[in-house]
């Protein structure tokens, strides 16, 4: 027990760092992470409920990857870090105050990331770091917000038609997610769903011609017009940056979440 507990994944070292603001998260400490000699990192990380039986807070109940996960973990300078995981102040620094220093800290930084393309990656590391297991498949399998084989039809998507369907499950979760980290600070969902139709939009406008109805070349590119979007958004700045293995699976998710709101690609004329 403890040494999975601290096996972090790059996504959640990643999305700690960012929403550091390269500050100790205790509100009562102005030290940076980066020390005076401006080489050294005294960052620590802690957890809100302890990664073995030995430590404080420790939580018997709670499994090693629940140890590990974004949500118990909070970075704290060494000094910190050093008072708050002594046994003798564990009473003085319970995790219902631990996890209101995180949520605090994190807003804050929140804001100050907030802009179109911090909004992507905020989304991005959000899904990287979310888990998608076989149990919430099978219940949302059946689930979507309106008939999705009839947009894909209607615009006739068939090279990202696998894409689609593998990913349109994941609808009613992605929708959770967004709603998580709006209720954590100034990430605002539809701004982002509204970035994502921009550029939809101008992707658009690089195929359309005044001698061919609009559906027609949409329907003529609409693969074409999908991977284009993709290589946009791939290209975004602070995105081009992410841990790469996790750029795909979450810029893809975001996109075939925005298909389904029909933000991408054109909805079906009600007949």
């Amino acid at each position: 027990m403890g040494k999975k507990a601290r096996d972090y994944k790059r996504t959640t070292l990643r999305r700690l760092d960012t929403l550091s603001g390269n500050e100790c998260a205790a509100p009562d400490c102005d030290n940076q992470f980066i020390a005076k000699d401006e080489k050294s990192i005294i960052s620590k990380i802690c957890h809100i409920e302890a990664a073995s039986k030995e430590g404080p807070r420790f939580n018997p109940v709670m499994d090693d990857d629940e140890r590990r996960h974004y949500d118990n973990l909070i970075l704290l300078c060494d000094e910190c870090h050093t008072i708050i995981d002594n046994k003798e102040n564990e009473t003085q620094y319970p995790v219902p105050l631990l996890q209101e220093w995180k949520k605090s800290h994190e807003n804050k930084a929140i804001i100050r990331l907030n802009s179109n393309t911090s909004l992507l990656r905020l989304a991005i590391d959000a899904i990287a770091d979310t888990e998608f297991d076989s149990g919430f498949i099978e219940s949302a399998e059946n689930y979507s917000p309106f008939n999705l084989d009839a947009k894909i039809s209607y615009n006739m998507v068939v090279r990202n038609r696998p894409t689609i369907d593998e990913y349109k499950v994941f609808y009613p979760k992605i929708s959770s997610l967004y709603d998580e980290l709006e209720a954590r600070g100034s990430f605002k969902k539809e701004r982002l769903l509204r970035n994502v139709h921009l550029v939809y939009l101008k992707v658009k406008g690089k195929y359309l011609t005044d001698k061919v109805s609009e559906i027609e070349v949409i329907r003529a590119n609409a693969d074409n017009i999908i991977e284009d979007i993709e290589e946009l958004l791939m290209e975004s700045d602070g995105v081009v940056n992410s841990v790469s293995e996790d750029i795909s699976f979450g810029i893809s998710v975001v996109m075939v979440d925005a298909f389904m709101r029909c933000k991408i690609l054109e909805e079906p004329e009600i007949v």
